[in-house]
C-alpha cells in the first residue's frame, strides 16, 4: 500500500530511491494523486481512478518540471472530467496522433504552395525563420493569442511587412488544413494586420552612378551584377527574374515571354528586353555554354540551354534550381553605394518612374510592367508592343546615361517624380 503524506517540494526531494523498480506515494490533500519514484531517480505524478469499472493510472507529468501545485490542479481537473463521463486517456491518445505544425507545413508545401505559388521558396524561408520553433506543436495547441504574440514580436523585431507575410502564411496553412478536414478552425483568422506604408521609392539620378559603381565592384559576383541589372532594365518582378528560363527568351526580337504559370496575374506576360539587357543575356548564355564545352545556337529565335547548361539564366544549388535569396548581395551593394532604404522591388518601380518622367502614358507603363488593373485591361489588350518597346528602351537608356554621369535631361527629359508607376500604390496586389 502506498505511503500517504502531504506533498511538498522539500518532502519529495527527501524521498529515498527504491533498490529496484518503483515506489508509490499518495498525496494527503488530493484524492487519487500519486507520486511514482523509480530506481533511476525519475519522479512523476499520476492520477489513479476507476474508469469503466477498471483501475486506471493517468500520467500528469514529471517532478520537478511539474510542481506540486500544478499536479494537484491537473488531478482535480482530470477527476472532474472523468466524473462527467469523459476519458482523458483517450483524449491524450488522440492528441498524440494529431498533426503538428511541422507536418502541416510539409503537407501545405507539397500539396499547395509548390503546385500553385511561384513564391513557395519564400514560404519555406519564412517557416524556417519564424515557425520552426513550433514544429512539434499540435494544431489544436495553437491559439489566436499565440499567433497575435508571434505577429507582434516579428513586427517589432523584423518589421510590419515581414510580420504580415508570416500571418498570411499561417492563415494559408490552417485554411489548407481545414480543407483536409481539420475541424479546429484557423487561429490566424481575425488577427489584425499591421498597416503597411505605401512606398514611392526608386533610384534617383544622383544615386544611379553609385549604384552601378557598386554593381561593377569586383566584390559583386557577375551573377548578381547581371541579376540586379536585368531586374532594373526590365522592371520585372524579383521572382520572375530569379526563375528566368532560356527557353522563354527570344533575344533576336528582344522579348521575354513569361508563361501564365509563372505570372503573378496568372496570364502570359510579354516583357520587353532593351538592348543592354539583351547584351547581358547573350553574354551569359555564351559564357555558360562555353564553360559547358557546348555552345548552343538559337533555335527559332529562342535561346535554348545546352545539354550541360541549366535551364535557368541564374542557376542555383537549391531545390528550385535557380537563385533563391538575393538579400545578402543586395545589402552589400547598397552598403558600397551608400544608398539607404531601397528594396529590390524598388528597381521595378524605378523603370516605371523613368518611363513616366519621359511622358509615357500610364496605360503603356502598366502593360510594360504587367500590371492588371480592371480599368485599363481592355486598353492594354488593344496596344501593340511598339510603343511599349520604345518606352522601355528610352527609360533604360536614360537610366544608363545617368549611371555613366551624363545629364538625363539632355533630351528635355524631366526629372522623375515620386509617382508610382501606373498610379499603383507600392503595396498594391498588382505592384
Amino acid at each position: 500500500m502506498a505511503k500517504k503524506f502531504n506533498f511538498t517540494q522539500a518532502a519529495i526531494d527527501r524521498l529515498p530511491l527504491p533498490a529496484t523498480g518503483r515506489d508509490y506515494y499518495a498525496d494527503a490533500k488530493t484524492p487519487g494523486l500519486f507520486l511514482a519514484v523509480w530506481d533511476t531517480g525519475v519522479k512523476a505524478f499520476e492520477l489513479y481512478k476507476r474508469m469503466g469499472g477498471r483501475p486506471t493510472r493517468l500520467k500528469i507529468g514529471r517532478f520537478p518540471e511539474v510542481t506540486v501545485d500544478q499536479a494537484r490542479k491537473e488531478a482535480a481537473r482530470m477527476a472532474g472530467r472523468i466524473a462527467q463521463g469523459d476519458n482523458p486517456a483517450e483524449d491524450r491518445r488522440k492528441a498524440r496522433g494529431e498533426t503538428t505544425i511541422g507536418e502541416l507545413f510539409d503537407l501545405y508545401l507539397e500539396g499547395h504552395a509548390k503546385p500553385h505559388k511561384r513564391s513557395w521558396p519564400q514560404d519555406k524561408a519564412q517557416y524556417d525563420r519564424y515557425l520552426a520553433a513550433w514544429k512539434t506543436r499540435k494544431l489544436s495547441n495553437i491559439k489566436p493569442a499565440d499567433v497575435t504574440t508571434l505577429h507582434a514580436k516579428i513586427g517589432r523585431d523584423n518589421g510590419h511587412y515581414a510580420a504580415n507575410r508570416l500571418l498570411a502564411l499561417l492563415s494559408g496553412m490552417f485554411a489548407f488544413a481545414v480543407g483536409l478536414g481539420y475541424a479546429g478552425g484557423n487561429p490566424a483568422k481575425g488577427v489584425t494586420h499591421f498597416k503597411e506604408q505605401s512606398r514611392d521609392r526608386f533610384l534617383r539620378a544622383d544615386e544611379l552612378q553609385a549604384f552601378f559603381a557598386a554593381l561593377a565592384d569586383e566584390r559583386t559576383s557577375p551573377k548578381w551584377r547581371d541579376f540586379f541589372t536585368i531586374a532594373l532594365l526590365t522592371g520585372a518582378r524579383r521572382a520572375n527574374v530569379m526563375a528566368m528560363k532560356w527557353a522563354d527568351l527570344e533575344l533576336t526580337r528582344g522579348l521575354w515571354k513569361i508563361p501564365d504559370t509563372e505570372s503573378k496575374n496568372k496570364e502570359p506576360l510579354i516583357c520587353i528586353l532593351p538592348p543592354a539587357a539583351v547584351e547581358i543575356l547573350q553574354r551569359r548564355h555564351d559564357d555558360n555554354a562555353q564553360s559547358a564545352d557546348d555552345i548552343a545556337a538559337p533555335i527559332d529565335n529562342t535561346i535554348m540551354p545546352t545539354d550541360k547548361q541549366s535551364e535557368y539564366v541564374f542557376p542555383g544549388k537549391g531545390e528550385t534550381g535557380h537563385v533563391f535569396d538575393p538579400t545578402k548581395p543586395w545589402k552589400d551593394i547598397l552598403k558600397r553605394a551608400k544608398i539607404k532604404d531601397l528594396h529590390i522591388h524598388d528597381l521595378r518601380r524605378t523603370l516605371g518612374s523613368w518611363q513616366a518622367a519621359a511622358g509615357t502614358s500610364l496605360q503603356i507603363i502598366g502593360k510594360s510592367l504587367g500590371h492588371k488593373n480592371i480599368n485599363t485591361t481592355a486598353i492594354y489588350a488593344r496596344l501593340d508592343l511598339d510603343p511599349v518597346r520604345a518606352s522601355v528602351h528610352n527609360a533604360a537608356e536614360a537610366i544608363l546615361a545617368a549611371a555613366n554621369g551624363h545629364d538625363p535631361n539632355q533630351k528635355a527629359l524631366p526629372a522623375p517624380t515620386g509617382t508610382t508607376a501606373a498610379g499603383d500604390k507600392a503595396n498594391s496586389p498588382n505592384a
